[in-house]
């Protein structure tokens, strides 16, 4: 199993900077890949980011190319999003997910972390 802690949401105004960590824990030699998603309140959760866990290769939404960043620590486990030009479009719930090595998919999930964009 593999657990997943996000940090550093909070409410920011537009044009503003935040970034945002997730820590993983337990059977992390397990992990493919990280990456990041976003949901509002009765929409669908969408992708935003994501990063392979050992080696190159990142992946981004359009609509955050050129404004956010993914980037990972190893050492400590730790994968971020670095959020700037922020818009209030971009305010939503974000949850880090991890892909497993064992099926491919996003089999692990935080428990998110709210981002506010103020205009």
């Amino acid at each position: 199993q593999v657990q997943l802690v996000e940090s550093g949401g909070g409410l920011v105004q537009a044009g503003g900077s935040l970034r945002l960590s997730c820590a993983a824990s337990g059977r992390t030699i397990s992990i493919l890949g990280m990456g990041w998603f976003r949901q509002n309140p009765g929409k669908e959760r969408e992708f935003v980011a994501s990063s392979a866990w050992s080696g190159g290769g990142t992946s981004y939404a359009d609509s955050v190319k050129g404004r956010f960043t993914i980037s990972r620590d190893n050492a400590k486990n730790t994968v971020y999003l670095q959020m700037n030009s922020l818009k209030p479009e971009d305010t939503a719930a974000y949850f880090c997910a991890a892909r497993a090595l064992s099926s491919g998919v996003w089999d692990y999930w935080g428990q998110g972390t709210q981002v506010t964009v103020s205009s």
